[in-house]
């Protein structure tokens, strides 16, 4: 039997979604091929929190623990912390140096994919529609006018590394766009003020395994509130979430080769979730890549999966057996 440490929390926004996460996966992920232990991540402590909310700490000398004096050392991570550790490839890069697989991408595409504006730098590149946007930085003086030389309101102002939509604001006038700026960077030191489109936002979850694209029926999200901010991602009955999408048949084969396409170039690994928003005309601009995507029992991903056919169960064997596979080459 292999032991899997299911890591979850981190330093962001994020922390109670990631719990929440981690819960469904201890609770679905096969009991008879994997031993599961549930390793809390943040910036105080990291350790293994057992059945009975008992913590056990962990060694990050070679990450392991030690329970009831029986040392357990670990054959795979299953990644479940959005935003930072997990997300933007901190901890990937030390669980590279201990040569211990896990189940998301590799730490120099999660740092990227994690950057929103980096990020939209390359698939641009790739010729892939992107909304027009500019990167600010803390350091620099914030010149409203400037930017709206560049930009035309009503704009989309977001931390650069952050996700679930934590500090993300809808500038419709140059006194909010300021404001948004502000909010922002309380929790960032870069974000990006980016051009609305006005559309329909989908979204697409897929995987690699055994060499094959698995990709899931595409979600079309609609918010009750402005856009699909946190409260429309996870508060229950703020936002809808139709899968298969009510989209055109060569739209939606559009968003999947395209999405396929990107997961290849970008060199993603495991189950992510990339975002877009359609528009009236059917033209589709490229929003963010999701490198580790909620497992909680509100998530897309799961829902995803569901319509598509696959238990939870399933598609988690599917991932560590991947991961695991990869040790091996």
């Amino acid at each position: 039997m292999k032991n899997i440490a299911v890591i979850a929390g981190g330093y962001s926004g994020e922390y109670e979604i990631s719990i929440k996460s981690a819960g469904v996966i201890m609770q679905h992920i096969d009991k008879e091929l994997y031993a599961s232990y549930l390793i809390i991540i943040n910036k105080d402590k990291w350790v293994y929190l057992d059945e009975n909310n008992t913590e056990y700490a962990v060694d990050k000398n070679d990450f392991s623990i030690i329970v009831r004096n029986e040392k357990i050392t670990f054959d795979c991570v299953f990644n479940i912390i959005h935003g930072t550790p997990g997300e933007d490839g901190k901890i990937l890069g030390y669980f590279d140096m201990l040569g211990l697989p896990y189940t998301s991408s590799n730490h120099s595409v999660s740092a990227l994919t994690f950057n929103k504006a980096y990020c939209n730098k390359v698939v641009r590149s790739l010729e892939v529609n992107v909304a027009n946007s500019v990167h600010l930085f803390k350091r620099d003086a914030v010149n409203v006018e400037r930017i709206l030389e560049e930009v035309a309101l009503p704009v989309f102002v977001k931390p650069c590394n952050g996700g679930s939509s934590v500090a993300t604001s809808k500038a419709k006038t140059q006194e909010e766009l300021l404001s948004a700026i502000n909010l922002a960077f309380t929790v960032d030191d870069e974000i990006l003020v980016e051009e609305f489109i006005d559309g329909t936002e989908i979204t697409c979850g897929l995987f690699r395994y055994k060499n094959r694209m698995i990709v899931f029926p595409i979600t079309e999200i609609v918010p009750q509130n402005e856009f699909f901010d946190y409260d429309a991602k996870y508060v229950q009955g703020h936002s809808q979430e139709i899968t298969p999408a009510n989209i055109p048949v060569e739209v939606a084969t559009v968003c999947t080769a395209t999405s396929s396409f990107l997961y290849n170039k970008l060199n993603c690994k495991g189950v992510v979730r990339i975002d877009y928003i359609l528009t009236k005309d059917n033209c589709m601009y490229f929003l963010e890549i999701n490198t580790v995507p909620g497992m909680s029992a509100m998530s897309i991903v799961p829902q995803q999966a569901a319509v598509f056919g696959y238990q939870l169960s399933e598609l988690l064997n599917m991932l560590l057996e991947d991961a695991l596979q990869q040790k091996k080459m």
